[in-house]
């Protein structure tokens, strides 16, 4: 089997049909290795576990530069990795300028990613293509939750005195049960990055069990601020104890910071969720954040996810993309694909 065949993905799985665990356990939301998982319910702090953990940084650089040469996908195959990839993106909008109108534009644009004519051309209008999620401030819940009425895509609100997650834990914890009461179906939370830097595990793991707590029935996704924990030991650190703690999603950074998702990063971060997964039985999401802005790195972290966790992790139950100027590059590579010639970047407005 040839590369490109080994990476193929179906136009027609966008949205995640067989790709789930198949095995008739109702309750189960992925497999690896033939093993059926459940959501993540989180376990007891195991800081033997914790205190185990070791990361050959070397080793992880060189699997990862070498990740963006061997694996490629051309042609109608490329055309659909791009596609999973707007299925997969959290389109957000976290600016001190954000206005209501600026919101619903972002959430008629979460609808219909694609203009019509793109649609028509590629001929995947039964696929039904939208976002996975859009990401707004708390202030914003409810006109995108509104705006999104009816169309099936979750309102995420960032929380936790975003992006440096300093304010009291009281404060914090309101801001969370204030968003969802609001209507946030997902719930993007900061942790404390000094509990990391002084290896306070339990503070760790006591202060994200209590903003799953005050999450209730939405999800949760933790931030971990990759690119301030100085260490890929640290990251890997940090995403155990969040599992632990009942991490629905482990995310790498706020989009804020000097060095956001890297691929050394995410690949550190996918092992420790295949390990958990591996120990537990549950599945744990994954979302790059931050520095995602072109099409070939779409791939590059698509690519990256089939092979440390599989398919069952190409769907945006379980994987999504903190990127929303990566949305414009992409179309921009479908519209080549159909008429031979680069569009204008401002052809393809984001909102």
């Amino acid at each position: 089997m040839s590369q490109e065949e080994s990476l193929k993905i179906e136009l027609v799985d966008l949205h995640g049909r067989a790709l789930t665990a198949g095995d008739g356990d109702s309750g189960a939301i992925a497999s690896l290795a033939g093993k059926a998982l459940r959501a993540n319910r989180g376990t007891s702090l195991n800081l033997d576990w914790v205190e185990q953990v070791r990361v050959n940084t070397s080793a992880v650089e060189r699997r990862t530069a070498t990740l963006v040469t061997r694996r490629t996908v051309k042609k109608e195959w490329q055309m659909a990795w791009l596609l999973r990839a707007i299925t997969c993106m959290d389109l957000t909008t976290l600016s001190g300028d954000d206005t209501d109108e600026r919101v619903r534009r972002l959430c008629a644009k979460a609808r219909q990613p694609l203009q019509n004519e793109l649609i028509e051309r590629l001929g995947i209008g039964a696929l039904k293509i939208r976002v996975g999620a859009v990401c707004v401030y708390h202030l914003f819940v409810e006109t995108a939750r509104r705006a999104l009425e009816g169309s099936g895509i979750p309102v995420a609100a960032v929380s936790t005195g975003f992006p440096a997650g300093l304010s009291p834990l009281e404060e914090r914890i309101a801001e969370i049960r204030r968003s969802v009461q609001a209507g946030a179906q997902e719930i993007d939370v900061v942790i404390t990055r000094a509990h990391v830097f002084g290896g306070d595990w339990q503070k760790l793991y006591h202060e994200i069990v209590a903003f799953k707590d005050a999450c209730g029935p939405a999800h949760l996704k933790v931030i971990l601020g990759t690119g301030d924990l100085l260490t890929l030991r640290n990251v890997a650190k940090a995403s155990m104890v969040a599992m632990m703690a009942g991490a629905d999603f482990i995310k790498t950074s706020t989009g804020k910071e000097t060095v956001n998702a890297t691929l050394p990063v995410g690949l550190v971060m996918t092992r420790a969720i295949r390990e958990y997964a591996e120990e537990t039985g549950m599945a744990v999401g994954f979302k790059p954040a931050g520095g995602i802005r072109t099409a070939k790195q779409s791939l590059e972290w698509l690519a990256l996810i089939k092979e440390e966790l599989g398919d069952a992790w190409l769907a945006p139950q379980l994987f999504r993309f903190g990127a929303s100027g990566m949305l414009a590059d992409i179309e921009r590579q479908l519209e080549f694909h159909v008429t031979g010639r680069y569009s204008a970047e401002h052809r393809h407005p984001i909102a």
